[in-house]
């Protein structure tokens, strides 16, 4: 009979370091996990607004809400590169020359033929030549897959919620907004229930998106992620 008791009383010692072992560990193990994938669901929310940047600077300052649209942009558009020789001297740019008015003078000397004040101004070895680079070769590391950028890492195929919006401040001067989000639900569901309803719990508390978001419809907020 004693040796049953003390069997039972083991398996209860085994049971209850368990407990006080997953009630420290889940947490943790819970925070970690969020972690890990959150650095790669910020990187992806970084790919997409560079994107976004480079796509309002090339249409007027809108924002685009397609998926569709902003990956074609990656794909085909090309952006400007200024390939520079030679620099303006601190004399030149105390007597008020400009790379602007240095490159008038190249312009018209190529026009004209006449090279003399050029040559006067000393700018013979000055150059300002403009190359078009696509878009995915200069904001993104070479093999970049421009069509995973509507998608969310560990989302299983779930994809990005994004919008723009066009409108006008008090003083009636355009405002250009854009947000792109997904939801705590999307990319670590699948973790501690629990630990998941305390986390959106709190941020729901503290008035904040359940999730992770870089930009901002509501107001502009210079395209920040809510992690930054």
């Amino acid at each position: 009979m004693k040796t049953v008791i003390n069997i039972v009383l083991a398996v209860c010692a085994v049971a209850l370091v368990y407990v006080c072992y997953g009630s420290i560990m889940g947490p943790i193990d819970f925070d970690n996990t969020k972690k890990a994938r959150e650095k790669e669901v910020i990187a992806r929310l970084i790919d997409i607004r560079k994107a976004q940047v480079e796509y309002r600077n090339t249409h007027q300052g809108v924002y685009t809400a397609s998926f569709d649209t902003l990956i074609d942009f990656v794909k085909t558009a090309k952006l400007p590169f200024v390939k520079k020789e030679g620099a303006l001297s601190d004399e030149q740019l105390e007597k008020g020359m400009t790379e602007k008015k240095a490159m008038a003078l190249i312009n018209k000397a190529k026009k004209t033929g006449n090279w003399k004040e050029v040559e006067k101004e000393g700018l013979m070895n000055f150059k300002r030549d403009t190359m078009w680079v696509s878009v995915l070769d200069t904001i993104y590391p070479k093999g970049f897959n421009a069509d995973s950028l509507r998608y969310v890492p560990f989302g299983n195929g779930a994809q990005f919620e994004m919008a723009s919006r066009q409108d006008t401040t008090k003083s009636g001067a355009p405002l250009n907004l854009f947000q792109a989000q997904t939801p705590y639900d999307t990319y670590i569901g699948d973790l501690d229930k629990q630990q998941l309803i305390n986390l959106k719990d709190v941020q729901s508390k503290l008035g904040k998106y359940c999730g992770l978001r870089v930009g901002d419809i509501e107001q502009p907020n210079n395209n920040a992620g809510n992690w930054e």
